[in-house]
């Protein structure tokens, strides 16, 4: 599917747009009929690209208007939206396909949950979800809710609520209209043989939504990006032909064991999907047939065994770029313990993964603190 070709000279996330087109075009909206957006340089001066991983989740809960609005300000280059639908075909910015990890669903709605103890957003209508509110992450331990990340946002304070697809990307594209910036979307398809399984069309619903906010063509400042690779493939081979849409998509990188992609088997049932093939000779190629860029898990970039004076960098990016693809791993966290033992701090991180693994981009919890290391270090990339 690729139009570009690799090289480690002109680098392939430039090449493919991704900085180039696609942080400097102009975005068709509803926006752009009033005045011609102009579209400026990535605030941190480089062609490398910050994603904002749920928005500044480090700072505001997850996936919320705020959340998103800070990292506008913040100066990343594209907001990250995870996207599931409701009972009522809605599609609502949620990271997970279940409500209670981060919202009050087992209060308002105790008899709500399914035989496995979740509460999952399909199950509710987009006015019910209305009802909820959104905090950070938590875990239920003896009762009580106990925060993911302690230094995060407080449990309980304020109120944050649930959003559509639709209110983010007219929020982005006001933003847009009113600073002359072009800050683009990053949208990730929950689950696509979930809501298949119960006789939802998420993902086609997805695509018509960004058609209708003008996300259509190649150079369209809007990416795709999907976990499950039959529901990725699915997107390029007939939805997007359908629809007359070719936007660039992304296959995002899990392991086997995680059990998150499932798939019909032989007696009709679901069964764990199995990653095992991306991770063998020639797959880089095969995934370069019907996407543009792979999104792996940091590991397997910089492996965890690595040490400070031992880096070990993977084949992986390299592969990537022989194969036309860009390289954007998750996630960039500077809490407590999520920094490798191999790096100093969350600044070293960054720079073993731009400089000697030569990644095209990441997605952080923290926008700000990889915007301001790019603007300082961006010129030796």
């Amino acid at each position: 599917m690729s139009d570009f070709s690799p090289s480690r000279v002109i680098r392939p996330l430039h090449v493919m747009g991704v900085v180039g087109t696609l942080l400097t075009a102009t975005t068709t909206s509803a926006f752009a009929d009033d005045a011609a957006l102009r579209s400026v340089d990535p605030s941190h001066g480089t062609d490398r690209v910050v994603v904002a991983h749920r928005g500044a989740s480090g700072y505001l809960p997850e996936h919320t208007l705020a959340a998103k609005s800070m990292a506008y300000a913040q100066g990343a280059d594209f907001l990250e939206q995870d996207v599931v639908m409701t009972k009522d075909d809605k599609l609502v910015v949620l990271h997970d396909r279940f409500l209670d990890r981060v919202t009050d669903v087992a209060d308002v709605f105790p008899e709500r949950a399914r035989e496995d103890g979740r509460y999952y957003a399909i199950d509710f209508t987009l006015e019910e979800l209305r009802k909820l509110s959104f905090s950070e992450g938590f875990t239920v331990d003896d009762g009580k809710k106990v925060a993911d990340y302690p230094e995060r946002f407080p449990l309980g304070k304020s109120h944050f609520g649930l959003h559509t697809l639709s209110e983010e990307i007219e929020m982005i594209q006001g933003l847009n209209h009113s600073t002359g910036r072009d800050v683009g979307l990053y949208v990730e398809v929950k689950a696509p043989w979930f809501h298949q399984s119960e006789g939802k069309e998420v993902s086609k619903a997805v695509l018509e939504t960004l058609k209708h906010y003008g996300y259509v063509d190649h150079d369209d400042n809007a990416i795709v990006q999907v976990f499950d690779p039959r529901g990725l493939k699915r997107i390029h081979d007939e939805l997007q032909p359908e629809l007359g849409m070719d936007l660039r998509l992304v296959q995002l990188m899990g392991e086997t064991s995680w059990d998150m992609t499932f798939q019909p088997g032989t007696d009709g049932k679901l069964e764990p999907y199995s990653y095992d093939w991306m991770y063998q000779k020639g797959a880089m190629g095969r995934i370069a047939g019907y996407a543009d860029g792979i999104g792996p898990w940091k590991p397997m970039v910089i492996e965890d065994s690595s040490t400070k004076g031992n880096i070990k960098v993977t084949e992986l990016v390299d592969k990537a770029h022989d194969a036309g693809l860009v390289v954007m791993p998750y996630t960039f966290r500077l809490d407590e313990g999520r920094i490798p033992a191999w790096a100093n701090d969350y600044d070293d991180m960054l720079r073993v993964f731009f400089e000697e693994a030569g990644v095209d981009g990441i997605f952080t919890d923290y926008p700000d603190r990889a915007v301001q290391w790019l603007k300082q270090n961006g010129d030796a990339l």
